[in-house]
């Protein structure tokens, strides 16, 4: 395992203004840092080659027309759960993909438009999948807090999504 990449305390205000903002302007973040723009630019670069760091637009998949959310517990045969979390992240409606301890040995966050469509990922998707032996559903019926971002350091905690 390779040694995590050095951070100093400029990169974690900036991963912090992004997470805050991911549209910000780079002068506006410069200027609150009290350093040139180019900089600002050149260390977001940096984060995001190493994989530090990603901006992206999330969208509330509630608004957006897809109508179920569930986090599903995969129980697999010996050996294969890397695998089977290897096979699952290739699905397009799995958004969350872990190894695990405890009753599960994966878990599995996915977003689909209706009840058929999540009986298709389940049914027909998920446990064609060599080494799933078993899945148990948990539907999300209220989300109460969704968090995008962590802090970094000393500098302040996550950015949360407005939930009801």
């Amino acid at each position: 395992m390779s040694p995590a990449p050095t951070m100093d305390d400029i990169d974690r205000q900036i991963i912090t203004a992004l997470q805050s903002d991911g549209r910000r302007a780079f002068t506006q973040i410069a200027e609150d840092l009290g350093i040139p723009a180019s900089s600002v630019r050149y260390r977001t670069r940096r984060l995001e080659e190493l994989g530090i760091l990603q901006v992206v637009g999330i969208a509330n998949p509630l608004a957006i027309g897809f109508d179920r959310l569930a986090m599903i517990g995969i129980r697999t045969a010996p050996g294969k759960a890397r695998a089977v979390c290897s096979a699952l992240a290739l699905l397009p409606e799995t958004s969350y993909v872990i190894l695990t301890t405890g009753q599960f040995d994966v878990m599995a966050e996915v977003i689909c438009r209706d009840i058929e469509h999540f009986t298709n990922v389940v049914n027909d998707r998920m446990h064609e999948i060599d080494g799933v032996v078993s899945t148990e559903s948990f539907f999300v019926l209220e989300a109460h807090k969704l968090a995008y971002g962590w802090g970094v350091g000393n500098v302040p905690g996550p950015v949360e999504a407005d939930v009801v």
